[in-house]
């Protein structure tokens, strides 16, 4: 989709900047469900907030009048699990649910909840805030009963960009399967003035025509991964005036990391335009961080928490306090990238290295 904003006597293309971190996009769905434009228009309350199923933690359940239950997972496209994990997640969600009685579910699931949030049961929430009584309690507990018996639940995974072979897969599974409602929504957040605007578009895997996050850019067929920075460097003279003072800072300090022999430096083409610098630790090729150049958005980092936890962690709290209120989590979006912060991440990578 593309939005064009008017500026004087000229349009220009709105280019969306993304969300801080998968918090930020979590808290926005709690908030309002119901920008969520879902199949069957449902009307949806969410429930609870990582909710313990099985051995992992959904970002989001939610109810409906008509008594499904909902799972719904968020992923930036910075999150390597946006891509086919994330599927495999809340099918595993799912299957914790099924063949639970209400009373599991009510007092063992979503109890604390369910209390936190100020409704006594599941029926409590669902018609809160003048939502739509579509059933009375015994007919709505009935639904929910059946529904948890036979696995019969909606699952919703939200990104701010849609990967092709997640499509591919959610329309096999829509194929397959007549029990599980699976909704894919791409939102997508702009800035006008001192407002924001979100953008939630639901994805049609078998009409889905291949576009970029800001519906500017052509999904390409390939990939491509270039030994060296050389590449991400010759790319950067392709972006706005704008961007091009914090592409070059990033691209110059992971090159300082390569001339200290700390990294294996890769450029990495991706389908949607997006091009990414790769400072990697021998001898797994893990990074610590990535660096972006991501057509419209400019220069950020991604953290990886599992990379530090293995190989530096005493930098996570460092790293933590200069980049709050984002988390260290595992491809947590860094837009602002201060020298102190490049400074603890070249100790860092030395640490990683064994050079300190």
């Amino acid at each position: 989709m593309t939005i064009w904003l008017e500026s004087g006597e000229n349009w220009n293309v709105l280019s969306p900047h993304g969300f801080t971190d998968e918090d930020a996009l979590h808290t926005v769905i709690e908030r309002a469900p119901q920008l969520l434009p879902l199949a069957g228009d449902p009307q949806l309350t969410v429930v609870g907030r990582e909710v313990r199923l099985g051995s992992g933690r959904a970002d989001l359940v939610a109810i409906d009048t008509r008594g499904q239950l909902s799972v719904i997972e968020i992923k930036l496209r910075t999150n390597a699990e946006s891509r086919r994990a994330v599927l495999s997640q809340v099918l595993a969600y799912a299957a914790a649910l099924h063949q639970l009685t209400v009373d599991q579910v009510e007092r063992e699931i979503l109890r604390d909840h369910l209390r936190t949030r100020g409704f006594g049961s599941l029926y409590e929430a669902a018609h809160s805030a003048g939502q739509p009584k579509e059933y009375e309690p015994a007919e709505f507990e009935a639904v929910l009963t059946e529904s948890l018996a036979v696995g019969a639940f909606r699952l919703v995974v939200v990104l701010d960009d849609i990967p092709p072979e997640l499509v591919r897969l959610a329309g096999y599974l829509a194929a397959i399967g007549d029990r599980v409602k699976l909704d894919l929504v791409v939102v997508s957040a702009y800035s006008v003035g001192e407002s924001r605007i979100v953008v939630p578009r639901r994805i049609d895997p078998a009409h889905e025509e291949s576009a970029g996050p800001s519906g500017l850019s052509e999904v390409k067929s390939t990939t491509q991964t270039v030994e060296g920075g050389q590449a991400f460097l010759d790319a950067i003279a392709q972006a706005p005036d704008e961007h091009l003072a914090g592409l070059r800072q990033l691209y110059e300090w992971a090159s300082h990391l390569e001339s200290e022999r700390l990294v294996r430096l890769q450029t990495y083409f991706g389908k949607r335009g997006e091009i990414t610098l790769l400072p990697r630790l021998q001898p797994e090729l893990a990074g610590l961080v990535t660096v972006w150049n991501w057509p419209g958005q400019g220069a950020f980092l991604t953290v990886y928490r599992s990379v530090f936890d293995r190989r530096a962690p005493e930098f996570n709290e460092p790293v933590e306090r200069l980049i709050a209120p984002i988390k260290l989590g595992q491809g947590n979006t860094v837009n602002v990238v201060t020298p102190d912060l490049l400074d603890v991440l070249t100790a860092a990578y030395r640490a990683a290295a064994g050079t300190r």
